[in-house]
């Protein structure tokens, strides 16, 4: 047959490649000064500088964009290569590089002005979120045309997770990001309280799932072959490996919401799920490692493939450890405690950053046909990275496990050890500063790696077109005897695609559709009502300030939390919360039952300086609060978005809502007044405290009924009361 003459856009591999390098080095930065935030509390460097607002930059800048293009710089070279193709469209391979260089400048600089939607990974508002979907889809089209017009009749196992990769991404955006919009950029979710927390997690996961894991293993079974110059293991396992875990990944959200308020059958599938993941997922690690037998000795020569191995082995521990983190007994330990945080770097820092630097390693010399500048600067890079991801692992595990035992200590007489919330921060100070050390050394080793490879790059020339030659796809296609039976459909990549949607939208569809429509369970109290429209505005700036980044509203049914915080969460208590803020991890206490427990001085003076009320305390200052004007403009638009999303707020209050905005105000700045603090009503901090104080009271009130009571967990005994005045006496927060 003839061969046809064709070649490869390398350019655009090089431009993704290289902005993996500049937003990694970037986001591994910003990394280092979050890290460095909980060590002195004074690196929180002003308004747009505070922990809550830098803290999801440097998430999304190493998911989105570091990981991100990484992503799209090995789909691009790899994909042409398989299939013997260049990309469909020059032009949407464009869109996709600009529009995403775009979405990750607007929603860093978004982020930082504290222009928030408050759900952890997905924090972006609503013009930037259609933005992603359009260069999202446009990356579609492109991959898919080029599948359409290969000259390689099947479609290699690394196809397959681009594949899931696109279709499943594009569904989780879509879903999770269904909101209201109030102004260009403020919206509200349309799911409230335990919806929305499970649309979250279910979002939350299967993004680590989909974003961070399917594209990865898609590279590393193209690169891993490709650097060992060997086959891949066992295409079995391969087939294997993909279907199983596509179809459980997507099932195991609800395992990041045990002991909540989230109803218990879902819990239970979330932990099922994850434990059957250990099966596929360490069937793909085995395939990895397995590629390279009779090659173990290129390993010691080879800094690609070194990268490579710790990279899969990473993966092979962060999948054991999750699935076991699932387990409800592991969980009470783990969960909102650093050990979570030592978890997602294992996969973070070793199975996404290392399979990256193993690939740049790769990439680089290939698109400037040239060799590696220094393959001993690249060694310095392994061991620095290693060794950082030494020191910032280990330490988080010990912080993890000193955090929950110290909350879940018990004097003999009944008392908590640690009443003070503060106490367990600063005991393990020293683990947040041996983290801040090990995150140095892995940026270094970044560091080092850019330099070896802009060295490496001025060494030779891009090759921005690599001419190739393949015949062209026959039209009939007779297939061979005894074929596997999986290569009818390595030969459809409509159906594959229309496959995986459907296996991975059953998952999602069982676990969030009766959650909608039973309404049991969603248990309604009779007592909660609506916030205030002053407690409203509160909420929108604890959601700007980034306050659940460090502090959570979920008291879990344990002994050691009722204790300390109070009753423990209803999940009829979050019926008006739009969006949910349980959060994730605990710098500081739980707020579920903060209202009332202080008075409106202590929170002023708090929000100041909050060394002057807690000595020791990490938290930032706040003291803009009371320089800012409250933009009571904004009060009419949010009642109303609030009433479409079917809170019941009285027909036509929007247009009175500011009467008692004011009034409440007014109240507030009044009692302050008391304590000789003297600050207009008129101002941000007077909100916050308004929220602050609300938190929880809807519960709180003597002789209120609640409507259904929701059973204790077994292992628990909760000892609170709806009274939580001698809770307070005890804990002494």
């Amino acid at each position: 047959m003839e061969l046809e003459r064709f070649s490869y856009d390398n350019k655009i591999v090089r431009n993704f490649a290289v902005a993996t390098l500049v937003w990694g080095i970037v986001g591994m930065l910003v990394g280092l000064v979050v890290a460095l935030q909980l060590v002195w509390p004074d690196a929180n460097a002003g308004e747009m500088l505070t922990f809550g607002r830098t803290r999801p930059v440097h998430t999304n800048a190493i998911i989105f964009a570091f990981v991100g293009n990484g992503i799209f710089a090995g789909v691009y070279y790899s994909l042409q290569r398989l299939l013997k193709a260049r990309m469909f469209s020059d032009f949407l391979s464009k869109v996709n590089f600009w529009g995403w260089q775009s979405i990750i400048v607007l929603a860093a600089v978004s982020l930082l002005l504290g222009k928030t939607t408050g759900k952890e990974y997905a924090e972006l508002e609503w013009p930037i979120d259609i933005l992603i979907a359009l260069v999202w889809v446009s990356f579609g089209i492109n991959m898919l045309g080029t599948i359409l017009k290969r000259r390689e009749r099947h479609l290699y196992v690394a196809i397959w997770f681009y594949i899931a990769t696109f279709v499943t991404v594009a569904m989780l955006h879509i879903v999770n990001s269904i909101e209201i919009p109030v102004s260009l950029f403020k919206s509200y979710s349309w799911y409230a309280g335990v919806q929305d927390a499970l649309v979250q997690w279910w979002y939350g996961h299967n993004a680590v799932a989909f974003f961070l894991t399917t594209p990865y293993l898609g590279l590393m079974y193209y690169f891993i072959p490709k650097a060992a110059n060997r086959p891949v293991y066992s295409y079995k396992l391969s087939i294997i490996h993909f279907w199983a875990l596509i179809f459980l990944y997507i099932w195991a959200g609800p395992h990041h919401l045990l002991y909540s308020a989230l109803p218990d059958w879902a819990q239970s599938l979330g932990t099922v799920f994850s434990i059957m993941l250990i099966a596929p997922s360490w069937g793909g690690m085995l395939n990895g490692l397995l590629t390279l037998r009779g090659a173990w000795d290129t390993v010691r020569e080879n800094p690609v493939l070194k990268f490579m191995v710790v990279a899969v082995t990473c993966y092979g521990m962060a999948t054991f450890e999750g699935p076991m983190m699932s387990l409800k007994s592991v969980n009470a330990i783990s969960h909102f405690t650093d050990w979570t945080i030592g978890h997602t770097h294992v996969g973070g820092l070793g199975w996404n950053g290392f399979l990256t630097f193993g690939m740049m390693y790769w990439l680089i010399p290939k698109l400037y046909n040239t060799k590696l500048h220094s393959v001993r600067m690249a060694n310095i890079h392994f061991w620095l990275g290693t060794l950082g991801i030494v020191f910032y692992v280990v330490p988080m595990y010990f912080a993890g496990i000193t955090q929950s035992l110290m909350w879940k200590e018990f004097n003999p007489d009944g008392t908590l050890a640690y009443p003070n919330f503060l106490e367990t921060v600063l005991q393990i100070k020293y683990a947040y500063a041996m983290r801040a050390f090990g995150g140095s050394l892995y940026l270094a080793g970044a560091v080092v790696m850019v330099l070896n490879l802009i060295k490496t790059a001025a060494a030779g020339s891009l090759v921005a077109n690599e001419d190739a030659e393949a015949p062209a796809l026959a039209k009939v296609y007779q297939a061979k005897a005894g074929s596997h039976w999986h290569r009818v459909i390595e030969r459809r990549p409509v159906q594959m695609l229309v496959f995986s949607l459907v296996l991975v939208a059953v998952g999602g569809l069982v676990e969030l559709v009766p959650t909608f429509l039973i309404k049991s369970n969603i248990p309604t109290i009779s007592s909660v009502k609506p916030y205030t429209p002053l407690e409203l505005q509160g909420r929108d700036i604890y959601i700007r300030e980034g306050c659940y980044t460090c502090h959570s509203q979920m008291i879990r049914p344990f002994r050691s939390e009722t204790a300390r915080y109070g009753e423990y969460s209803k999940a009829g208590e979050f019926v008006y919360d739009h969006p949910f803020q349980w959060g994730s991890k605990r710098n500081g206490p739980d707020l579920q039952r903060e209202g009332g427990k202080r008075n409106n001085a202590w929170h002023f003076l708090h929000l100041m300086n909050p060394r002057q009320t807690s000595t020791g305390s990490t938290m930032p200052t706040y003291e803009w609060l009371i320089k800012h004007e409250l933009d009571t403009a904004s009060t009419a638009a949010k009642i109303n978005a609030m009433i479409t999303l079917g809170v019941p707020y009285p027909e036509g209050y929007a247009s009175q809502a500011n009467n008692d905005l004011m009034k409440q105000a007014e109240e507030i700045s009044a009692d302050l007044a008391k304590a000789d603090i003297e600050v207009p009503s008129t101002r941000e901090i007077v909100a916050v405290i308004a929220y602050l104080q609300r938190l929880g009271t809807d519960i709180k009130v003597k002789d209120e009924v609640v409507k259904t009571a929701e059973p204790v967990q077994p292992e628990t005994t909760p000892t609170a009361s709806t009274d939580t005045t001698a809770t307070v006496a005890q804990t002494g927060e």
